[in-house]
């Protein structure tokens, strides 16, 4: 059974290729930044799903996340950082935590790609709040 709307008592598949990957906005990151959303929030689960590729050198502006943001890494070496500490290096394979209204950035490290899944809480139909 086909639905175009996720529910609790049927299973949702979003297949692989239906969402057109795009060029991350220069207002939110710096060089080459792809941007392939996996899955919208929704009124159960309030959190969204994004494969978010970093060539080398790109990043994320300094924002927060209303409700806190998890990164997996999935390919490459990247850097995050937070507000007023240290740049911590991250690899595949790590899981970092954003918690809500942490000012943080994360990307790639400049001489490599890093490639990672955001899972990114919702609130108020907004994920992240972006600085200039």
């Amino acid at each position: 059974m086909k639905r175009c709307e996720e529910q609790d008592n049927f299973i949702t598949i979003i297949r692989n290729g239906s969402q057109e990957p795009f060029k991350g906005p220069e207002k939110w990151f710096t060089r080459d930044v792809i941007v392939e959303n996996l899955f919208p929030e929704n009124n159960l689960f309030p959190y969204s799903g994004s494969l978010v590729k970093f060539q080398p050198g790109a990043r994320t502006a300094w924002h927060t996340h209303p409700i806190g943001q998890r990164l997996i890494i999935t390919k490459g070496v990247g850097w995050v950082q937070q507000w007023g500490e240290p740049i911590e290096e991250v690899r595949e394979g790590d899981v970092v935590w954003f918690p809500a209204g942490v000012k943080h950035w994360h990307g790639a490290t400049p001489t490599s790609s890093m490639s990672h899944i955001a899972l990114s809480g919702v609130y108020e139909s907004q994920a992240a709040v972006w600085m200039g």
